[in-house]
């Protein structure tokens, strides 16, 4: 593979981390809304419980690329 090649999914890494992190803060103001009109407290402690596990997922997917991005650039240093 070349340097070019690297280059670009580097790029394409960073895009994909940055709309992850966009979808992490929409999903947080989300159920916080979710949250703040919920009329029981059962429903508010559901959100919750949502909120938390959407944001750990969208947090594994993060560093997930952050991951991919460093071997990437591992792979691209061996190509010199």
């Amino acid at each position: 593979m070349s340097k070019e090649y690297y280059r670009k999914k580097i790029i394409d890494l960073r895009a994909a981390m940055q709309k992850e992190k966009d979808a992490k803060k929409k999903d947080n103001e989300y159920y916080a809304k979710m949250i703040k009109t919920a009329s029981t407290p059962s429903s508010k402690a559901s959100y919750r419980k949502s909120k938390v596990d959407h944001a750990a997922t969208h947090d594994r997917h993060i560093e997930s690329y952050k991951k991919q991005i460093e071997s990437a650039k591992e792979s691209m240093k061996r190509e010199k």
